[in-house]
């Protein structure tokens, strides 16, 4: 008897927990989705009255949201560009070298994500307007760098440090200089914490609002700080279509790399020792 109200329980509990996900997960994509092509959806209807594209056309023809379209889909692979520029050197460094202050270094990076960022940000506000760096695409590429820096950083450091140095001596020994040994053994097995990495940055970027807003805006909006604009001027439609729109770049690249993500990549970069 015991066993069956054990039996009896779990199978409750799996149900609810299923049930809460589809509420609360699956609930507002249909929410999205449905208002996206809604023309309109009056109470007490389980569906819309009626369905149109014609929020789909407000969207791509209203210049202010293709702008800020454009500046999300130009600026954040330039920043992205920028982190692996500056932060994969750091990386192997990291990875391969000990010195002084090296892992109160480490521990330093979280410091940009473990604090609520709008005191740095209105902190830097003062530096921006005495470097001439407000409403500039410029100021816009750092403030969203420093969310990067952390993804960047410990997860390819973590790859780096995963490759066995017995391959690359084996390479020195078979007469490869250092730039081909590194090239061809190092960062060819590192690359897929490498990959995972630049995509956590390029969403961390791509979805960052608070600083981009208060050093672009009014004149350099990216998508995210677009939101609150339509939030609150445009119709709950429109506001679903850009949302949709907002989550594509995200889902794709998600897909594109899900295999070294589930395969444990991205838990491997922050167990860096």
């Amino acid at each position: 008897m015991p066993r069956a109200v054990s039996a009896v329980l779990r199978a409750s509990g799996a149900t609810l927990f299923a049930i809460v996900l589809l509420v609360f997960v699956l609930g507002p994509l249909l929410w999205l989705g449905a208002h996206a092509f809604a023309d309109t959806w009056t109470y007490p209807h389980l569906l819309p009255d009626s369905w149109t594209l014609r929020w789909w056309s407000t969207v791509f023809s209203d210049p202010a949201l293709g702008s800020s379209i454009q500046n999300s889909l130009l600026i954040t692979p330039v920043v992205v560009l920028d982190s692996a520029v500056v932060c994969l050197p750091a990386a192997y460094a990291f990875a391969r070298f000990e010195f002084p202050g090296r892992r109160l270094f480490l521990i330093g990076l979280f410091a940009t994500n473990a604090f609520p960022r709008m005191g740095l940000f209105a902190t830097l506000a003062s530096l921006y307007y005495a470097l001439g760096l407000m409403n500039t695409i410029a100021g816009v590429v750092v403030v969203q760098l420093l969310g990067t820096i952390v993804f960047m950083t410990w997860i390819p450091a973590a790859a780096f440090s995963a490759v066995p140095r017995s391959l690359e001596e084996a390479a020195r020994d078979a007469g490869a200089s250092r730039a081909r040994v590194f090239f061809t053994v190092t960062l060819r097995l590192a690359l897929p914490g490498i990959l995972v990495g630049a995509v956590m940055a390029f969403l961390a970027a791509f979805d960052e609002a608070q600083g981009t807003y208060l050093v672009g805006a009014p004149d350099i909006l990216t998508m995210p700080t677009e939101m609150y604009s339509l939030v609150l001027n445009f119709p709950k439609q429109v506001a679903a279509v850009f949302s949709i729109l907002l989550a594509i770049p995200s889902v794709v690249l998600l897909l594109t790399v899900r295999k070294h993500v589930m395969g444990g990549q991205l838990a491997e970069g922050f167990q860096l020792k």
